[in-house]
């Protein structure tokens, strides 16, 4: 069912060779561009317009009811209750240890820079609803904000027509159980312009979503071409693309085990990439013969067997695991699974990855769920320069710069010296005005440098 692709005998660089799914963001951004700047110019009306079109539904107003919050948490299936509160727990106690602490260095005495972590003000959070619907990923959105004390929080997700124009009652519990009240149904390339700019969300305009820091949460194409579109006027996470796996396995690995874990990720959209990475042609078979029994008993059959036989799926051939930690580094997947011997060894090796999952018992669906870990991951080689959803997302690094007279006299002279040599007198002036009497010469302490007022400083 799956390609092969047969890497031994070496390449120098894998990564034009490995299979991938060919998107071109750069083309949706041209297509959804007018729907972004109607709803910049017009708020309500275009995202109602919107709305009609591709989610078939006619929005009256476009913030949820509180009472349809309270309503989805009261009536939500107690197992899926427990589940989503395992959930939180679990991501609270990871994300906690991330906040970070402000940290002062002490230059030289009399002189500190500080840096401050200090969280953005308002995010939006997107959670998609398209193929399937996501509580989790509000959990993974709200948790860190929280953690990072955002102080204002908005969730956004499409309209469903089966439960009147909401979003889906499992997404509005999961906002409720989070205490999450400001909660949109909105989806698409609509959504993400409403979050960068604001809008007003009701037929008179008396109701409005104010706009936002910082836009996180996955989406499809017309998500992530309006988030690189609005880029600049709010900050995002990521551009994130169809969801994908690779697996590092040797002759060790349970081959109904690989093939359980493809599947899973295949069943989220036909784009899905599913790649198996190993050095073992008895593994390879023994997992194609896993895929042709088990796909056909799933519920997405059609779905998954089409993401497993496109071109961003396949299986990898490599000499030895060293060659498939090359393969899997250059591919940079948003999730990675090591199933060899020593996994833990083979798995810190690993330089790009969105998550690492080590051994036969760290699926990447416990990770999507229970594990405690961020499945708001960086997709298509991201990996490589980009980290998951994390505390961080929400927090900005600000550098508290504290010089008495001192201390800055004692540096004058090079800081003149520097504006000198880039042409920035001023920079220099902005110095030795400090250090200036009333007659305009300089008035430097003892043993300290003198700054001159007509050119570099000079010692005395």
């Amino acid at each position: 069912m799956l390609n092969r692709i047969d890497l031994r005998g070496g390449s120098p660089d894998p990564r034009g060779l490995l299979p991938r799914a060919q998107l071109d963001v750069s083309v949706a951004v041209e297509r959804i561009r007018p729907l972004v700047e109607a709803v910049r110019d017009h708020g309500y009306p275009a995202i109602r317009e919107a709305a009609e079109r591709f989610d078939g539904v006619s929005p009256h107003r476009l913030r949820v009811p509180t009472e349809a919050l309270a309503a989805a948490e009261r009536d939500l299936d107690p197992g899926v209750r427990a589940a989503l509160l395992e959930c939180i727990d679990r991501a609270r106690r990871v994300h906690a240890d991330q906040r970070r602490t402000d940290v002062t260095t002490q230059v030289v005495p009399g002189g500190t820079v500080t840096e401050r972590w200090v969280p953005v003000g308002r995010v939006g959070l997107y959670v998609p609803g398209g193929l399937a619907v996501y509580p989790s990923t509000v959990v993974m959105n709200v948790v860190p904000a929280q953690v990072a004390g955002v102080a204002s929080l908005v969730v956004t997700s499409p309209p469903q027509r089966d439960n009147d124009g909401l979003p889906d009652s499992r997404v509005l519990a999961a906002c409720a159980l989070l205490g999450v009240d400001e909660v949109y149904a909105v989806g698409g390339a609509q959504a993400v312009a409403m979050l960068g700019y604001g809008a007003a969300v009701d037929p008179d305009g008396t109701d409005r979503c104010a706009p936002v820091d910082v836009i996180t949460g996955p989406g499809n194409i017309w998500v992530t071409a309006a988030k690189r579109l609005l880029r600049g006027v709010a900050g995002i996470d990521a551009e994130a693309g169809p969801t994908e796996i690779a697996i590092l396995a040797d002759d060790t690995a349970d081959p109904v085990h690989v093939a359980a874990d493809l599947i899973s990720q295949a069943e989220h959209d036909p784009l899905a990439a599913s790649v198996l990475v190993t050095p073992s042609t008895g593994l390879a078979d023994a997992v194609d013969r896993e895929l042709a029994r088990q796909v056909p008993a799933t519920r997405h059959a059609d779905r998954i067997a089409t993401a497993l036989g496109g071109e961003q799926s396949g299986t990898v051939l490599v000499d030895d695991l060293d060659a498939g930690l090359a393969v899997v580094d250059a591919y940079a997947a948003e999730h990675l699974e090591i199933q060899t011997r020593d996994a833990r060894q083979w798995a810190l090796r690993v330089r790009n990855a969105g998550a690492v999952f080590v051994g036969a018992y760290a699926p990447v669906s416990l990770g999507d769920y229970c594990a405690g870990s961020n499945h708001v991951l960086p997709t298509g080689g991201c990996a490589r320069h980009s980290s998951g959803l994390s505390v961080q997302s929400f927090l900005r690094g600000i550098h508290f710069v504290e010089y008495d007279a001192d201390a800055l006299r004692d540096v004058a002279e090079h800081v003149v010296t520097l504006a000198e040599a880039e042409d920035l007198p001023a920079h220099g002036q902005a110095v030795r005005a400090r250090f200036a009497d009333p007659a305009g010469s300089a008035a430097p302490a003892a043993n300290s440098p003198a700054v001159s007022p007509g050119g570099p400083a000079v010692t005395r």
